[in-house]
């Protein structure tokens, strides 16, 4: 079994951060909360232990890891050199949702990186994260702490419900806040380039670096991925998810009409809309009358509250999922930056 800790977030017990740090000093593998969702960590040196990560995860070996230090300062044995670009980001946004892809040294293991000659590196927000890393001072590679293409963790129990058993430690500081993983920034080569969307939006990184491209959702890696989370699918509930895209009334009606032919052939579906829909789906359910049972609906937030949807996105998922509905039915949430093209990229990997 798991061991769970239950910590305050705020402020973490220093002996629990003790007892954490020392299992991930000696290979073990603990999870805990970050600002964005559950990391699994595990000393990031040690090749041993990363290979055991990936074993637990069920991940496959050319998925990078993100490397987490509890300062910039701690990466200058993790990369060749520190770029001035990078010294100005870590300024604004560290510690915060945005991870850094620069040229590794030879320190870091083959494990870690996939055989590439880039490591990402991050330096976290939450307390829990940040106590964590200064105990154990050591570079903790963390990818999300969940078996591997599952919606990731925002809270503990999730990683329970895919972990218990396979991992030694759980850290359990309550609910993460930002919901989706981190914006990863590619430095390592002459136009930094977003390779995974999050918090950290387009034209907040542009008010440091004067050109930063985003690399296409259709573009396909050969071999190993340059970025974790890059996946064609990725992020997925047991249920087949289908994303509704496009202008929010079409594409609410379209899941309606969806919703209703799968219920009337006899199956369960759980559908994932924004607080707008609640009038176009009351008169669903008023139509549905004696098969209401066979619908599940969850409220993500509004449109016009992107931070809440976000948070609330693979929480949703997992409850849906946990109901046992045969279909997942999402309304997507438009937008040309940040929180936006992070929510829809996580619905397109999530989909079918």
């Amino acid at each position: 079994m798991t061991d769970v800790i239950r910590v305050d977030p705020d402020r973490p017990d220093a002996a629990a951060m003790a007892r954490a740090a020392e299992c991930l000093r000696r290979g073990g593998l603990v999870a805990f909360p970050t600002e964005t969702v559950y990391g699994l960590g595990v000393h990031a040196l040690d090749p041993v232990a990363v290979r055991r990560l990936f074993g637990a995860k069920g991940r496959p070996a050319n998925d990078p890891l993100i490397v987490h230090v509890d300062s910039i300062d701690r990466i200058q044995d993790l990369v060749l050199r520190v770029p001035e670009a990078a010294v100005a980001l870590a300024a604004r946004f560290w510690p915060g949702p945005l991870t850094l892809v620069l040229p590794r040294s030879s320190r870091v293991p083959d494990e870690v990186t996939a055989g590439l000659n880039t490591v990402a590196v991050r330096v976290p927000a939450h307390p829990v994260a940040r106590a964590l890393l200064t105990a154990a001072g050591v570079p903790v590679a963390a990818p999300s702490a969940n078996l591997f293409s599952r919606p990731s963790p925002t809270r503990a129990s999730h990683v329970l419900d895919d972990l218990n058993g396979r991992i030694d430690l759980i850290l359990d500081g309550g609910p993460t806040d930002v919901g989706v993983e981190s914006t990863v920034l590619d430095l390592s080569s002459e136009v930094p380039t977003i390779l995974r969307p999050g918090a950290i939006s387009r034209e907040m990184l542009q008010e440091l670096l004067p050109r930063v491209e985003r690399r296409s959702s259709a573009e396909r890696a050969l071999g190993s991925m340059p970025s974790p989370g890059m996946l064609e699918r990725h992020y997925s509930p047991r249920a087949p998810l289908t994303l509704y895209e496009g202008a929010a009334r079409e594409a609410v009606a379209q899941l309606i009409g969806d919703a209703r032919a799968a219920i009337a052939a006899g199956a369960r579906v759980g559908i994932m809309a924004a607080d707008e829909d609640r009038e176009a789906l009351a008169g669903l359910v008023t139509e549905l009358a004696g098969l209401d049972t066979r619908l599940t609906i969850a409220y993500l937030g509004s449109e016009g509250d992107l931070t809440t949807v976000a948070s609330r996105l693979y929480a949703v998922v997992r409850e849906l999922d946990s109901t046992g509905v045969d279909r997942i039915l999402a309304r997507g949430f438009p937008g040309e930056d940040g929180l936006a093209t992070a929510i829809q990229d996580r619905l397109r990997r999530a989909a079918v």
